[in-house]
């Protein structure tokens, strides 16, 4: 879905102003590199997507949803372009031709003016780019998507797009369920020690064969890894945590029936002039 000038004008004169709890990353990305990360805050959705809610496929009325693709596409002065994420290791190339909705869980542009978007309610959003702001990319990391297949998952994918030295990419981790609240089976602990002994440390036993799993940890761990030292963003720290702030985040593990937030990465031909 492409929004018009009309579109746009709409969703200004609606009087939007965006939202303060909305998250500006804090990372040292080249100054025509933006980003940003929505909360449910400042949108037009119904209880329960209340309200920011950016997702189709979660039976809230499109009409609203289409109306907060519109507030963000103004708000970013560029263009978001939405995956259907299926906990895979796809990352796509787009530009301002892509369409919303194929089936991928990463999207990597060199493109001015087009965001990389990722929508979440727990998984974790990365955004990476290049220290001289030529490209920019947006994974969606569920434990599936991170953990992959003999050890190559998304966080991997995303790194095979670049093709700068490891050294020169900046990485920043936006908000997903915390190591506190990240209850999981032995079969997902096993996805990831069984490629990666290391893992175990992001695992605390409950017994039963249940454990509470770190995902940003998981992740700053595939980073490192493969060589990327310039990590920043979630910490596992509770402010971090959708499941634990249920008034700015949405959290499909809390709720069952909720919004979806995102993470967006552009170039800003703006800022190179």
């Amino acid at each position: 879905m492409r929004f018009s000038t009309q579109d746009l004008k709409d969703a200004f004169q609606d009087g939007f102003q965006v939202p303060s709890d909305w998250i500006l990353p804090q990372w040292p990305a080249p100054t025509n590199v933006r980003s940003l990360c929505t909360t449910r805050a400042g949108g037009r959705s119904k209880s329960p997507f209340d309200t920011f809610n950016l997702g189709l496929h979660v039976g809230d009325n499109d009409a609203d949803v289409l109306r907060n693709r519109s507030l963000l596409q103004s708000t970013l002065s560029a263009q978001p372009v939405f995956m259907q994420q299926v906990h895979g290791n796809t990352v796509l190339q787009i530009n301002s031709q892509t369409p919303d909705g194929l089936q991928a869980d990463g999207s990597s542009t060199q493109q001015l003016g087009v965001a990389c978007t990722m929508m979440v309610a727990d998984c974790l959003p990365i955004l990476l780019c290049d220290n001289k702001g030529t490209q920019v990319a947006a994974v969606h990391a569920g434990w599936r998507g991170l953990a992959g297949a003999d050890g190559l998952g998304i966080i991997e994918a995303a790194r095979s797009v670049f093709e700068c030295e490891a050294e020169n990419l900046l990485v920043w981790l936006g908000p997903c369920i915390g190591p506190t609240a990240f209850e999981v089976g032995e079969e997902v602990r096993e996805a990831f020690v069984q490629t990666s002994p290391r893992s175990a440390s992001a695992f605390k036993t409950l017994g039963n064969a249940k454990w509470l799993a770190d995902l940003p940890a998981l992740a700053r761990q595939r980073l490192s890894a493969l060589g990327i030292s310039q990590i920043y963003g979630n910490d596992g720290s509770k402010a971090w945590c959708t499941v634990s702030n249920p008034s700015r985040f949405f959290s499909y593990r809390r709720d069952g029936v909720c919004g979806r937030f995102a993470a967006c990465v552009w170039l800003d031909g703006k800022s190179l002039a």
